[in-house]
């Protein structure tokens, strides 16, 4: 009997498992039926195994079968290994995944102590959840998008957060699949020139014991169960996130939208030796996890446990998973979570070329989709922003940074310059194109554009944490007045350095990523760490008034600025004389200028098109270079980013920069 695929796999007269385990002495297939609360079990013992795969055939099966594992085997957890056969366990393959926790104490698979050796006999069936046999995967054969990576914009999106709010979405498609692929909201991302939607996980997920444990929920869902499985919580149809999550797909391609999601390879749901045995844990832990000493999980994430990335069968597993996404969804691409913990095999030290990074980088599937790395992990040794390989492109940290303290006048204009031109300095070494640096300047761990320009502190009470969790270095300001409400002034120059900010973010060498609401002027109170608040402050504000509309407006605007020029997302790096800096003098900037840390003014001339930037609180003098003359094309301190003028501007012509302005003009030929 085959191996190979792992997983349940249905034909027209039983199902083939496959569930792969090198501790275990013996698995049980175990076939649930009945209603909750009344559940029945009929159990099969696997008669084989091949390389380390348990696997077997039980005629008389159909889709739709509710089941787990139970596996019998040693308990050392001294050693890291935990089988529990009273512990029914998701399958790592399932397609789908039904259920969620509703006890702890039954997730759990010990007693008393988690290294103490005694085995919890708490039968874990109908408090946690169950994997479900599905119909044949059957692959998408329409054509993708297929948009160049020079010609991409991203924004990072929560499929539900999205549309919960959207007025112009049916009721009954809000925070679901289908309704991001709805007109409504399709013909808006369209408006402020999106390519490619990168979505938060959707896999299906489990909440960690942490937040079981206080009556939480992970809104995020960085916490995966089953990672070849679409979360059922999108689903406007119980039981339909197969159909619906193609139907998404579908729905965006054909308006010209690439689909990337978010994919967590780097930890599980189950949390550290304290947390719950659901599916990873109880069947070969030491297979599936990286261990410290004495069988204690090492942990690099953050989360409790990280998988071994140096683990054949964790490697099988990832790559399997990836390309299930790409065939039989149509995905056209990913961003890897903590991309960083993929390169260290058994939580050792960073290395590009790892196992799993090659894998991916030269599968024949996955190597043809876009590969976004978020260059870290939670510890010192993980930050590798332009450390990887040539197959990737990279969250670009730094560009975030320097965008941020650039324009609250704490950041020189040498930063600022090698991120406005794409990083050069972090991705050419190694053969990459400018494409490879991701820009950004929120995402959705961290404050949105909104509150970054009002408040200089977290405010993450709602959390539940004691304020504990989010970053404190938020290179953020609130002009003299924390939050809202502030008044008309304030006000006013918070948009204009936001706007400033996006304009940055756009019109740089490399690839935009927004952060979804941003041209919405979406606030979340000041949190840099909703993971857990499925509310009002997570989702995106559809209320429409003069503000929101300005800033869709000036979104809208260079947006397609950027999109009418080669020049604005050009695919190669400059060459020496293809840049020219200038100083608000109007002469070119010379060596001392690049160390001066009072200088919060610069202009970039890159073809056609000049950029000037001025971070400073008052306006200056700034004289166009000797050629031109000069349009104006785009002016941050206005509402909506059209100039007062567009009459040409001889060159030598002295202007006046507002405060904290971003303005594009374009040189025209005389």
């Amino acid at each position: 009997m085959p191996v190979f695929p792992l997983g349940a796999h249905a034909d027209h007269d039983g199902v083939r498992f496959a569930v792969a385990s090198t501790s275990a002495e013996l698995v049980e297939v175990c076939l649930i039926d009945g209603p909750a609360g009344a559940l029945t079990e009929r159990r099969f013992t696997l008669p084989e195994q091949t390389f380390g795969v348990w696997h077997g055939r039980i005629d008389g099966v159909r889709p739709g079968q509710r089941y787990g594992y139970r596996v019998h085997g040693p308990y050392r957890p001294w050693d890291g290994v935990r089988a529990n056969p009273a512990k029914i366990l998701v399958d790592p393959y399932a397609r789908r995944i039904v259920g969620s926790v509703t006890d702890l104490d039954a997730a759990r698979g010990w007693l008393h102590d988690p290294m103490s050796g005694v085995r919890s006999e708490i039968d874990s069936l109908g408090h946690v959840p169950l994997s479900v046999i599905t119909e044949p995967d059957e692959p998408v054969t329409r054509a993708r998008p297929d948009v160049p990576w020079s010609e991409t914009v991203i924004t990072e999106l929560h499929v539900r957060g999205a549309t919960m709010l959207h007025p112009f979405v049916p009721v009954e498609l809000r925070g679901t699949y289908l309704g991001l692929a709805h007109p409504a909201f399709v013909d808006h991302l369209k408006r402020i020139g999106v390519t490619a939607v990168e979505l938060l996980p959707v896999m299906a997920m489990a909440d960690e014991p942490s937040l079981l444990a206080r009556g939480g929920t992970n809104y995020w869902g960085y916490a995966t169960l089953a990672f070849l499985a679409p979360t059922a919580r999108y689903a406007s149809q119980p039981g339909a996130e197969i159909e619906e999550f193609r139907a998404m797909v579908a729905g965006l391609h054909a308006a010209g939208i690439e689909v990337i999601l978010d994919i967590v390879p780097n930890h599980t749901a189950e949390g550290g030796v304290g947390g719950t045995t659901l599916s990873y844990r109880g069947l070969d832990a030491p297979a599936y996890y990286s261990l410290g000493g004495n069988g204690h999980d090492a942990d690099i994430t953050g989360t409790g446990n990280t998988l071994d990335s140096g683990s054949p069968t964790v490697i099988r597993l990832v790559c399997d998973a990836m390309r299930h996404w790409v065939v039989n969804f149509g995905v056209d691409g990913f961003r890897v979570d903590l991309a960083s913990v993929l390169g260290r095999p058994h939580a050792g030290p960073f290395d590009a070329s790892s196992a799993l990074l090659t894998a991916i980088a030269t599968d024949p599937i996955l190597s043809t989709v876009k590969l976004i790395a978020e260059p870290w992990d939670a510890t010192g040794e993980g930050y590798r922003v332009g450390g990887f390989g040539v197959a990737w492109s990279e969250w670009n940290g730094r560009f975030r940074d320097a965008a941020r303290d650039f324009w609250r006048g704490r950041g020189g204009i040498g930063e600022l310059a090698s991120r406005l031109t794409g990083s050069s300095d972090l991705y050419a070494l190694s053969g990459r194109r400018p494409w490879a640096s991701i820009n950004f300047v929120t995402a959705h761990d961290g404050f949105t554009l909104r509150d970054l320009v009002s408040y200089e502190r977290k405010h993450n009470e709602a959390n539940g944490e004691q304020g504990r969790d989010g970053t404190d270095d938020n290179r953020s300001q609130n002009f003299g007045v924390e939050g809202d409400p502030a008044p008309p002034g304030v006000q006013c120059r918070r948009a204009a350095t936001a706007r400033a900010l996006y304009g940055t973010l756009l019109l740089a060498t490399g690839t935009p990523m927004v952060l979804g609401g941003d041209e919405r002027w979406r606030t979340q109170q000041g949190n840099n760490n909703a993971y857990c608040l499925d509310d009002e402050t997570s989702w995106i504000d559809w209320t429409d008034d003069d503000t929101t509309r300005a800033m869709t407006a000036f979104a809208e605007r260079v947006a397609a600025i950027r999109r009418s020029s080669p020049a604005l997302h050009r695919d190669t790096f400059y060459r020496d004389g293809e840049v020219l800096w200038w100083h608000p003098d109007g002469r070119p900037l010379a060596g001392h200028d690049w160390h001066d840390g009072t200088l919060h003014s610069l202009g970039v001339q890159r073809a056609e098109w000049l950029l000037l930037l001025h971070a400073g609180p008052a306006a200056i003098a700034c004289t166009l270079p000797a050629t031109g003359p000069y349009t104006p094309v785009l002016d941050s301190t206005r509402n909506d980013g059209s100039p007062i003028s567009v009459r040409p501007l001889p060159g030598g012509t002295t202007i006046t920069l507002p405060p904290r302005s971003l303005i594009l003009l374009q040189d025209q030929p005389r």
